[in-house]
This record gives structure tokens, sequence and C-alpha cells, in this order.
């Protein structure tokens, strides 16, 4: 199974980290690894990313989790479950005034092993998108 991670530790509470994350329509404002968005984040709405690793490709997804302001899950991929890809996001508030954000995508599925392969390297992106929330979690 192929997945991407990563983890940053945020000098602001996890309400605004929360906030920062879920204004979809804001994201291209702070977030550098994205194109654009449609969509808003409920339990159930769709949303659709078009990030800049994939340029002009639209990567249409579903909330499945909402806890607010804990955790978030966004799944999208083909019918019958041939191929998943699922997003968590996840908030951990050690303190007050700070933050650990954690993003993780796992692909699944019986093509995963081939659809894996076409897949680039994202780390790089995850790392970025992490970076950006933090400057602009911290910001406001």
């Amino acid at each position: 199974m192929k997945s991407f991670a990563t983890r940053i530790e945020i000098q602001s509470p996890a309400e605004t980290v929360w906030s920062v994350l879920t204004e979809l329509p804001k994201w291209t404002e702070w977030n550098s690894t994205i194109e654009r968005t449609i969509g808003k984040v409920a339990l159930g709405a769709k949303v659709t990313v078009f990030a800049k690793q994939s340029p002009g490709r639209a990567f249409p997804l579903r909330v499945t989790a909402l806890d607010v302001p804990r955790r978030m899950v966004w799944v999208g991929g083909m019918p019958f479950g041939l191929f998943r890809g699922s997003r968590v996001y996840e908030l951990h508030a050690p303190s007050l005034a700070e933050t650990v954000f954690t993003m993780r995508e796992d692909y699944t599925g019986p093509l995963a092993a081939l659809i894996s392969r076409s897949i680039p390297d994202l780390q790089p992106a995850f790392d970025e998108f992490a970076q950006c929330l933090k400057r602009e979690a911290e910001r406001r």
C-alpha cells in the first residue's frame, strides 16, 4: 500500500488551525500547493481540489468523517472500491496554545498497486502543505 504522511507542530490553538484548514475557499490564499478548490467542508459534502503538482486535473472527494476540531477524512477513487484514496487530517492539542497537525493519505483497493505506480512522489507537497498551514495559523 502506497501512502504519504506529514506532521508539524503549530504554535496556535487547535480551533485556529481547524478554522484555517476547513475554510476551503481560502486555501489558495495561504496554500502554495493548491491551484483552486470547489466546495465546502461539511460531513457528506463533495469537494474538488486542483493541486499544482497535477496541473488542470480535478480530484473529486467526499468528506466522510468530521470531528470538529480534531479529525477530518476525505475519500475519493473509483467505483466499487477498485481504487480508493483516503486522506486523514488530524489535530492534537498538547496545550491550549499548541497544536500538532498530521495529514496522511493511503491508497487501497484491488487496483491500488497498479495505479499507485503512476502517482508521483507527493511527500514534498505534503510537507509544504503542513508548512503553509503552520504559517497561516500562526499568523492569525
